[in-house]
């Protein structure tokens, strides 16, 4: 049993998918810091000194200086601002993984075309059934094929 596990593990994809993950977790902590440390802050001075991940709203109807005032005080909130955050993180991520997937699609070669498999049927010109290729009398309609 710990051989078969050995190598399910020792197997190329796990590893990859292993080491994806790894990269993956750190890279969004980096994209995540990036937009709460660096984008919000001056798009948030542009519209007026405004914290993104600040802006709340408290579902029992009254007003707190802060979310953390509204969170001491056991309000029930809605978090809208750092869910813009969340949003615009997932934008920058998604548009890498993008960029790293169209880079590695165009590193890639297309398949030889003696790999690809010749056509070994054709179109009756007349009544537009799918035949053999080296048909000389349509099946269907019975006309013949030059």
């Amino acid at each position: 049993m710990f051989k078969e596990f050995k190598d399910f593990i020792m197997r190329g994809n796990v590893l990859d998918l292993a080491v994806a993950v790894i990269i993956g977790g750190a890279f969004g902590k980096i994209v995540t810091s990036f937009v709460n440390d660096i984008i919000m802050p001056p798009i948030g001075q542009l519209l007026g000194n405004v914290d993104f991940a600040g802006l709340f709203f408290a579902l029992d109807g009254n007003t707190y200086a802060s979310l953390e005032a509204a969170k001491t005080a056991g309000a029930a909130t809605i978090n809208y601002g750092i869910f813009l955050n969340t949003v615009i993180d997932f934008l920058i991520v998604a548009f890498v993984i993008f960029l790293v997937v169209k880079s590695a699609n165009s590193m890639r070669k297309p398949a030889p075309v003696a790999d690809r498999a010749a056509p070994t049927t054709k179109e009756c010109p007349r009544c537009f059934s799918v035949i053999p290729l080296k048909a000389t009398r349509c099946p269907n309609c019975t006309s013949e094929i030059k």
